[in-house]
């Protein structure tokens, strides 16, 4: 129960981090070698590989939306009684974001998270939204 307590503050902690554009801090609880997935039909659609990568992914997100804030709804965690860091996290969320056009965009979605030693290693988001509605967001 401590490791999923342990794990879901560091979660929060991470999406506060993303929030006030601290890039260098949110990286810190990513592995080197850690993958970030993207859905959509757009050019910031994609798979991540390396921290030098997904570090770019998200220089670009907060470039695109000058105002960026992401709330965590809801954050679950695969097993309870973790305490080396290696599992499985949940996080419903919401966006509400305003991209460099001006245009309001709120999006909401899931994502889940693999910890290995309590770093992230794999990353997907799953966006409940059309193409059309992430191609006005991201200007395309």
């Amino acid at each position: 129960m401590i490791g999923a307590l342990v794990a879901k503050r560091k979660v929060r902690s991470s999406y506060d981090l993303l929030n006030n554009r601290d890039i260098e801090n949110f990286l810190k609880n990513w592995r080197d070698d850690a993958v970030f997935i993207y859905p959509g039909d757009i050019s910031a659609a994609g798979e991540f590989k390396g921290k030098e990568a997904v570090a770019a992914w998200f220089n670009r997100l907060l470039d695109q939306f000058p105002t960026f804030y992401i709330t965590p709804q809801h954050v679950c965690i695969q097993n309870l009684l973790d305490l080396v860091g290696t599992n499985v996290v949940t996080v419903e969320w919401e966006e509400d974001n305003v991209n460099k056009e001006g245009r309001k965009v709120q999006l909401t979605g899931v994502t889940v998270i693999k910890l290995k030693f309590g770093k992230a290693t794999h990353v997907r988001d799953y966006i409940f939204a059309t193409d059309e509605a992430l191609k006005m967001a991201w200007n395309e």
